[in-house]
């Protein structure tokens, strides 16, 4: 088998990973011989039935795990994976092309990939809740639109982090594309995979959401730099231990971190951030100053465009605040 798709299933019902099986069966010009799905429940008691999995054209493998996360479960489809390449899909998303498989066996058929990235499509609402889709560019905080050669992930040994249930994406992200090779990578400028809207999704209605969580992108970048610094990687801890700061220090400098009514997250955030700093200050010291300035310059222009207005302090002025808190 050439593909299989692995799903973790936690409270998604038959309705619901329907949608997502259905948009598999409508793909053209491929062979669903070639084709697998592994779904692996999390430990609950919402059970996908049998009746729905055995009437689609390919074949649906159901796996009943123990309570693991996310992380942990998408390792269990994972290792129950034995197609030559994998694809993570979540549950409640869907392919919104019906070209898109014909796509990635496009490219396994011509010489294939240790690495397939293509930007994906979000749904999100109006006012009115009418659906607006807007297209997303390759970005590591998201597993859609990714496949990944099988044999590469397992030399490499690249899983994802079972301790990560936030943010978990961006460590096997990154740490899968970072151990791809200039040759292995591949990628789709358009968009086959559809980030669908839920009304229940946290990371959609909590407009405190990335408040909430920072300390969790913080824990993710912590498991990727010591990840890089156990392969001996130095260039590419200090380089995200860089990427990381910047992303802190223009994220704090945006109005709802400045806003006196959120200063317990921002407190909560400094603090977090300066075991981190004073945990790699040696990493960052070690980054040229060129580098940093094209860091900088990277997460600035994206910050701008989330809505940062302006630098209130350097950040050199910054990184002493931090490190000087109690």
């Amino acid at each position: 088998m050439k593909l299989q798709i692995l799903v973790p299933q936690h409270t998604e019902t038959d309705d619901i990973v329907k949608v997502l099986l259905d948009s598999i069966s409508m793909q053209q010009t491929i062979d669903f011989g070639e084709v697998g799905v592994i779904i692996c429940n999390d430990g609950t008691d919402v059970h996908l039935s049998r009746e729905m999995l055995d009437s689609y054209p390919f074949e649906v493998q159901y796996h009943l795990e123990r309570k693991r996360g996310v992380s942990g479960t998408r390792n269990a489809c994972f290792d129950h994976s034995e197609a030559d390449y994998v694809m993570f899909c979540d549950a409640d998303d869907m392919f919104c092309d019906a070209c898109g498989l014909y796509v990635v066996f496009r490219e396994i058929n011509n010489g294939g990939f240790d690495t397939f990235v293509s930007c994906f499509r979000e749904e999100t609402k109006d006012p009115d809740g009418n659906s607006i889709y807007i297209n997303r560019e390759m970005d590591s905080t998201f597993v859609h639109g990714k496949v990944y050669s099988r044999e590469f992930l397992v030399r490499n040994r690249i899983r994802w982090n079972d301790d990560l249930t936030i943010h978990e994406d961006s460590f096997f992200n990154i740490l899968a594309r970072e151990l791809t090779g200039q040759h292995g990578f591949k990628y789709y400028p358009a968009p086959f995979y559809l980030w669908k809207w839920r009304d229940d999704s946290v990371c959609r209605h909590d407009k405190k959401y990335i408040l909430k969580t920072y300390n969790n992108l913080l824990d993710s970048n912590d498991a990727l730099i010591s990840e890089f610094l156990s392969r001996g990687l130095m260039d590419k801890a200090s380089f995200y231990v860089a990427t990381m700061t910047f992303d802190a220090y223009y994220t704090m400098n945006k109005p709802d971190w400045v806003n006196q009514e959120n200063q317990t997250y921002r407190n909560a955030t400094e603090r977090r951030f300066k075991r981190y700093i004073e945990s790699h200050y040696d990493l960052w010291n070690a980054v040229p100053m060129q580098v940093k300035m094209h860091i900088s310059r990277q997460v600035r222009d994206r910050s701008i465009d989330e809505g940062m207005q302006m630098e209130a302090v350097t950040i050199g002025t910054w990184l002493d605040h931090v490190r000087s808190l109690a």
